[in-house]
């Protein structure tokens, strides 16, 4: 059975890629697309050209456009009608033709919900299916519409996934950010299980299992990884920070290559494993870092496995310059 390796690439990084990297694996997602005035807007895309030498490193890679990101806009005004959702999915029709890519991926974050300060309709509910059938409409059978979807019940209540997963190749369930820029309580932020006393919603077990009972066969789910951390601060030096009240939110950060032995003596973190979590942290007396270790996305990956899903995907490819993460998840899967 052929397991999807996904990696999101940004724009930046496009020129950092490697014949290795792209031998390992089987999908880049490049990021990322905009929406303006209702039509596929490339402009930040000025390493394109680049991705020619992908496809001759490895013939079976494929090399998908990804669409939206946070705080990207532009999704719900267009979705409104049917001429708005058939012009965007005919530039991004045009967009793949011109550059040989294999498919198109929306990540809308997120449908009737406006909290990166996007537009936001409660209709964007229905639209949200309409716009992935016009895509579908437009790219035919043979190229790939993806979706990257929110860790959380919400994303469930505010889409029709179970049309949706009818209508694309694959759901990737961001499986990160679980706690994040608005959470105040140091805890894991992309772990697998639940540490004891912790809210079973920020686990990947948990949100899998709410994406599969919604309707999503487990052969179109991908598990998220995450190549980078989230960091609280001023966060009581109680049970090493976990689970403890901290004076930050979860900030961005650091990403995995930055978690050296340097960072970690002049920092005074130790590194720490919750067994029932399945998840790495660091702890310093005050600041708490939640952070995938080789160990963790070992273990997503063995996950994804059991379950019988079609894979995972990680944000993102320059987040780890020492391919350690890269490597494990080839190995297991």
């Amino acid at each position: 059975m052929q397991y999807y390796k996904i990696g999101y690439v940004p724009n930046a990084v496009i020129p950092d890629v490697t014949p290795e990297d792209v031998g390992k694996l089987t999908h880049i997602n490049l990021a990322f697309g905009l929406v303006e005035n209702g039509l596929l807007d490339t402009h930040k895309l000025t390493h394109i050209d680049a991705i020619q030498n992908f496809k001759r490193w490895n013939p079976q890679l494929k090399v998908i456009l990804s669409v939206g990101g946070w705080g990207a806009g532009g999704f719900s005004t267009m979705a409104l009608t049917a001429e708005g959702r058939r012009g965007f999915a005919a530039s991004c029709l045009a967009y793949v033709q011109q550059h040989q890519l294999d498919g198109i991926d929306i990540d809308w974050e997120y449908p009737c919900n406006d909290a990166a300060g996007i537009d936001a309709n409660p209709r964007d509910r229905e639209n949200f299916t309409l716009l992935l059938q016009a895509l579908r409409d437009a790219l035919g059978p043979d190229r790939i519409v993806s979706i990257a979807a929110g860790a959380g019940e919400y994303f469930i209540r505010d889409t029709e996934i179970n049309k949706v997963a009818s209508l694309v190749d694959y759901v990737q369930v961001m499986t990160y950010d679980m706690r994040n820029g608005n959470t105040t309580q140091a805890g894991h932020h992309a772990a697998l299980g639940s540490s004891a006393g912790d809210d079973k919603t920020t686990s990947t077990r948990y949100i899998m299992d709410l994406f599969h009972n919604a309707g999503v066969p487990s052969r179109k789910l991908i598990v998220g990884i995450a190549f980078y951390g989230r960091t609280f601060t001023g966060v009581p030096n109680v049970n090493h920070g976990l689970l403890q009240p901290a004076g930050s939110v979860g900030n961005y950060g650091p990403a995995f290559s930055e978690i050296t032995e340097d960072f970690l003596r002049e920092g005074h973190f130790t590194q720490y494993w919750d067994e029932q979590a399945e998840a790495s942290y660091l702890w310093n007396g005050r600041d708490f870092i939640s952070f995938e270790s080789a160990e963790a996305v070992r273990r997503k990956c063995a996950y994804a496995k059991e379950k019988g899903f079609l894979g995972v995907m990680y944000w993102q490819h320059g987040s780890d310059t020492t391919r350690a993460l890269l490597t494990v998840i080839d190995k297991t899967l």
